[in-house]
């Protein structure tokens, strides 16, 4: 695996013996069986943002925190310039680039995220987190599974959910898809 993933599998599993907890017990809070928490802790596969932003949430820990090893600094307000969000690949169906990593204390978190075309059979992997999502489709069309929902959205579609129940997007029409992520 990358050094990146390495790397935020060290912090995850530091965060979590600081609180005293047992994988056992982050796996249930994170709704994920303790065997797929351990290959993200051991660095042995990519770790999904909804994994992610839950650790982050549980031990009240900035997502920048963990995804780089430093604590955002801005609090008045923190400008990203196009192309210039962090790139976060944990998922190999999306691109994410978070767009307010720098923040401080944020109440969301802002990603651009891009959904590449699959073959048109091919499953739609899902996840669920804590929290709820809001999703702008910028460009492309994109189908979204959620608790067993099928929608599709056009580019100035949006749609604002639970998402602790189960949800994924896909690509269509052969072409990526590109949408605003706000996950609260």
């Amino acid at each position: 695996m990358s050094e990146q993933i390495k790397q935020i599998a060290m912090r995850i599993k530091e965060l979590r013996e600081i609180y005293g907890l047992t994988i056992e017990e982050l796996a249930q809070d994170l709704n994920i069986s303790p065997q797929e928490y351990r290959t993200y802790e051991k660095g042995e596969t990519d770790i999904p943002v909804s994994v992610l932003y839950g650790i982050s949430n549980k031990f009240k820990v900035e997502l920048t925190a963990i995804l780089t090893g430093d604590e955002p600094k801005l609090n008045i307000y923190s400008l990203v310039r196009k192309g210039q969000g962090i790139k976060v690949n944990r998922r190999k169906e999306y691109d994410y680039q978070s767009l307010a990593y720098n923040f401080a204390h944020k109440k969301a978190e802002p990603f651009l995220v891009t959904v590449m075309p699959d073959s048109p059979d091919a499953p739609i992997a899902q996840n669920s987190h804590i929290g709820q999502e809001f999703d702008y489709v910028l460009e492309g069309t994109l189908k979204i599974l959620i608790a067993g929902h099928e929608v599709v959205l056009e580019e100035g579609d949006c749609i604002f959910y639970d998402s602790s129940h189960k949800h994924g997007m896909k690509a269509l029409n052969d072409k990526p898809a590109k949408f605003l992520a706000l996950i609260m």
